[in-house]
């Protein structure tokens, strides 16, 4: 006869409950792990996308992702002609706050070439962008239907393909358009700015004693055009031939004066321990935090469960029951309920885990670990309850 059995079935309505209770207390601690785990993913999910070897941003920032970084389209041509470089694309990155149907709306916009590099690494749903202006690939979490229209900077763009999992460091969601439109969309002033950029710059044309007033009203639009040029990118992004050195063709960009070139590990150290690191250590302590309740809880949970059978377990030393009977009874329910609540905690997440609002990561390595954790936890519990069981006097089952 197995003692643990016997006692679980006679208190089989309480033994659920704490079984159910600790497998929600398991289940928050498992996607506690996923989301640290998430965090990560999403962080780099556009660097890993893109498989760069070289991001070149402006001088002396982290661009394009942790700092703002504005450099000239046309440097691609530069960087493709470097020894090593086998191919270099401009790409454009912006935030877009609006709204849809009445509420806030917000999204990771992409901008990038045809047949470059940087555009959307799958397509789950309808096609790739195929023209030059007017067409957006967006992520399914963004909820917009295929063939549905964008409003973007006073044009409408036509949903074309579905990616999936894409999202910025921030969890944004990320669209795709070419880089013509995303300049567009993120540098060119509206109508009404134009205007005033404009007459402002007549005006100072025409105080410049050298100049005619004829001779400044034609320079006008030319100088205007050259100022307000959209022909911006926030990186150029390269891919090295087989054999280039990374760190010599890193030196022969490095020695331009305004720009800088970052390796994909560095842009993955900017990302994982500058923009995203207070909340990977605050999600830590929080996962730490709970994996020291659930010990305290079960610890509690056995110790309260001991005592309520300290008459039964005299009894057992009175008719000369032997120790490791008694031991294997506490130790017993104690790893049984952590195995359950541990498969009660697994298969919530993992019904569930798609349904957070941020990527949650149930990597194995984690879950094997946690699984390590919850069994020493339980064995340490049991320690507890044993202890007490062991200086209960058997002349307790005769009192009253």
């Amino acid at each position: 006869m197995n003692l643990a059995l016997r006692d679980i079935r006679h208190n089989k309505s309480r033994f659920v409950q704490t079984c159910l209770g600790l497998g929600l207390l398991l289940g928050v601690v498992m996607s506690m792990g996923g989301i640290y785990r998430g965090l990560f993913t999403d962080a780099t999910a556009v660097l890993n996308s893109t498989a760069a070897d070289l991001w070149v941003v402006q001088q002396d920032t982290s661009g394009p992702f942790a700092a703002t970084s504005r450099i000239p389209e046309d440097i691609k041509y530069r960087i493709r002609a470097v020894p090593g470089v086998a191919q270099a694309s401009a790409l454009s990155f912006q935030n877009i706050q609006s709204e849809r149907n009445g509420k806030p709306f917000r999204f990771f916009l992409i901008g990038y070439e045809l047949e470059g590099m940087g555009g959307p690494p799958a397509i789950v749903a309808g096609r790739p962008i195929g023209q030059k202006h007017y067409e957006i690939v967006v992520d399914r979490a963004m909820k917009i239907a295929l063939g549905e229209q964008l409003r973007l900077a006073g044009d409408d763009y036509t949903v074309v393909g579905l990616t999936a999992k894409m999202v910025s460091s921030a969890g944004d969601p990320v669209a795709y358009v070419t880089l013509a439109d995303a300049q567009k969309i993120q540098f060119k002033d509206d109508n009404n700015a134009i205007r005033n950029s404009r007459e402002k710059l007549a005006d100072q044309l025409a105080r410049l004693p050298f100049l005619s007033s004829h001779q400044a009203s034609q320079l006008t639009p030319q100088i205007a055009g050259i100022v307000g040029s959209t022909h911006i990118a926030n990186t150029v992004v390269a891919r090295l031939a087989p054999g280039a050195d990374l760190a010599q063709v890193q030196e022969r960009i490095n020695r331009w004066n305004h720009f800088r070139p970052l390796t994909g590990t560095d842009q993955e150290r900017i990302l994982t321990e500058g923009m995203i690191k207070k909340a990977k250590m605050q999600l830590g302590l929080f996962r730490a935090i709970l994996l020291v309740i659930s010990g305290v809880i079960i610890s509690l949970i056995i110790y309260t469960m001991t005592l309520d059978k300290l008459r039964v377990i005299a009894t057992l030393k009175l008719i000369g029951t032997r120790n490791r009977v008694i031991v294997g009874l506490i130790l017993q329910q104690s790893l049984l309920m952590g195995l359950i609540a541990y498969a009660i905690g697994f298969t919530l997440i993992g019904l569930t885990h798609d349904k957070f609002p941020r990527r949650v990561d149930l990597v194995a390595i984690d879950l094997q670990l946690l699984f390590g954790i919850v069994i020493l936890i339980c064995i340490g519990a049991s320690l507890v309850g044993i202890r007490k069981a062991m200086r209960v006097d058997p002349a307790e089952a005769l009192g009253g």
